[in-house]
């Protein structure tokens, strides 16, 4: 399964489908109809042929101002999809880079990055751009959903998308793992200032808790959810304008 979701591209780093997953009630979401990556500025011309090809019709970029001037997508001639992005900030550099600071040990990375997650359900500039995302979800389009490093931000709005389709707990943990298995032995693309001697300076264990993802991370944003809403339900129509009927909406336009 794992090889049928991936595309190895040249210049884009953790590019998969996360659709074709069997759903509650019965049923599969679409193939080929959501998908996730790292940002695209290191894409190749091969890359931009072959995303081209997917049909594209919105891209949500949740990386804020700042990531974006710092590493512009790379786009095909082709390129017309609706690319909905963040205003302001989402993050100072990237999700993993601002858990980084003040980071030594592994203990301290790995709790970096459980606050990273148990916060960022509700950064503004991220809700206000994943509402948009939902919406475009319900249209019955082709999108594409990344960040800096596609693991993150990516990765938490990836599972809320996955709840909302009614796709099982250990299959979104799955997905949301998967990273660690795509991003083995790559580096990230683009600039992310002093990212790479940060990184020199610590050892593998600390490193990878930062670049990797951990099921305690998505585990820790999923239950601050539930602390400060009751539900995961409740947060999306209370915070991201998700309500029953437009999470039915949604799996109207991707399950078959």
């Amino acid at each position: 399964m794992t090889a049928t979701r991936v595309l190895a591209l040249e210049g884009v780093n953790n590019f998969r489908d996360y659709g074709d997953y069997a759903v509650s009630g019965g049923g599969r979401i679409r193939r080929g109809a959501l998908w996730r990556s790292g940002q695209h500025v290191g894409a190749s011309d091969a890359d931009l042929d072959v995303i081209a090809g997917l049909g594209l019709t919105t891209v949500t970029d949740l990386r804020g101002d700042s990531e974006r001037r710092l590493n512009p997508c790379r786009r095909h001639a082709s390129f017309t999809a609706q690319v909905l992005t963040c205003d302001g900030e989402s993050a100072a550099l990237a999700s993993h880079i601002d858990a980084a600071k003040g980071v030594l040990t592994e203990a301290d990375a790995r709790g970096a990055m459980r606050r990273l997650y148990a916060e960022m359900p509700y950064r503004a500039n991220l809700v206000a751009v994943l509402q948009r995302h939902f919406a475009a979800l319900a249209e019955d389009g082709v999108s594409l959903i990344h960040c800096f490093a596609g693991k993150d931000r990516t990765g938490l709005s990836v599972a809320l998308t996955h709840h909302v389709l009614g796709v099982h707990p250990d299959d979104v943990m799955a997905d949301y793992l998967l990273t660690n298995t795509v991003m083995a032995g790559r580096d990230f693309q683009g600039k992310s200032g002093s990212d790479a001697s940060k990184y020199q300076r610590m050892d593998e264990a600390t490193s990878q808790a930062l670049r990797g993802v951990k099921p305690e991370y998505l585990a820790e944003g999923l239950a601050a959810i539930q602390a400060s809403h009751g539900s995961t339900d409740a947060y999306l129509a209370d915070v991201l304008a998700v309500d029953a009927a437009m999470q039915e909406k949604i799996r109207a336009a991707l399950i078959r």
